[in-house]
């Protein structure tokens, strides 16, 4: 089984398994937000692409702090995530908007003033083309911010979990420049890519701080989340039989156990903001 997602996986089953954690996926990832708004330097009414936007709450997070007057546009591959996204909001109202599209490829009507992706940009096939696309997305001189997430070490929200479940299972060795949540653990691989794009001024400040998993789950109920809800581990788990997913539940509770508090598990996260601008045109690869 290939556990490097691509933008076919999202687009089908796996964002329609998303789908039915999302609440619990938000809230476990809702920190990261606000070192990435305040990233995009919402400093007057901008028009706001949000690449990836999944079901819509980064969206909605920044249109709550942005200055009034803004508009933001979501776009993600999923049809299932797009249409909960549009669920959420009011089917009128004039700041906000969701579209499926494939931002790799898709052209905009019109530039935007902001650009800005919650691990969207990770899962792209063909990753030099699609940031020269997204170049095309942004003015000259606007403002991008895209968070993915920093090296496996520092976060063991995810690794540890890979432990137990490789303990158990035999799991596929990850291709760190294959789409996945790793493949720019190395900033300087995606900073070398979107400067040949066209896209410049760039810089990356580390956000570290702790996740609740599952929004907040005790021991034994984020181990059940982990095992349903991270759904590469779950569906390798689940080809392995009942015994595999008993034995990691168990292992992943004990493990929990020494990182709650509050009744809330909390694991450690590293993420990567990255940040620049478009070049004026004629500047990068892309004019």
């Amino acid at each position: 089984m290939n556990v490097n997602l691509t933008a076919y996986d999202w687009a089908t089953v796996r964002g329609e398994k998303w789908c039915d954690h999302l609440a619990a996926m938000e809230a476990m990832l809702r920190a990261i937000d606000e070192p990435l708004i305040r990233a995009l330097h919402l400093d007057a009414p901008w028009r706001i692409a949000d690449v990836g936007c999944g079901g819509g709450g980064t969206a909605l997070a920044i249109l709550r702090h942005a200055p009034v007057g803004s508009l933001v546009h979501g776009f993600d591959v999923s049809p299932a995530l797009i249409k909960v996204a549009r669920d959420r909001t009011r089917s009128d109202h004039p700041a906000i908007a969701f579209e499926i599209a494939d931002m790799a490829t898709a052209v905009p009507e019109v530039p935007y003033e902001r650009l800005v992706s919650r691990f969207g940009i990770l899962f792209f096939d063909e990753p030099q083309a699609a940031f020269t696309n997204l170049a095309r997305w942004l003015m000259p001189g606007g403002r991008f911010a895209f968070a993915v997430w920093g090296d496996p070490s520092e976060n063991p929200w995810i690794m540890s979990v890979r432990e137990v479940v490789a303990a158990i299972i035999d799991l596929p060795l990850p291709n760190p420049k294959a789409p996945g949540p790793f493949r720019y653990a190395d900033a300087d691989m995606l900073l070398t890519l979107l400067a040949q794009a066209g896209l410049g001024e760039l810089d990356v400040q580390d956000w570290r701080g702790t996740l609740p998993m599952g929004g907040g789950l005790p021991a034994a109920e984020a181990a059940d989340f982990v095992v349903t809800a991270f759904a590469s581990f779950a569906e390798l788990l689940a080809a392995a039989g009942d015994e595999a997913i008993k034995d990691a539940r168990q292992q992943l509770m004990a493990r929990f156990s020494q990182h709650q508090r509050d009744d809330a598990v909390w694991l450690d996260a590293s993420v990567h903001i990255v940040t620049g601008v478009c070049l004026e045109p004629g500047a990068g690869s892309h004019a």
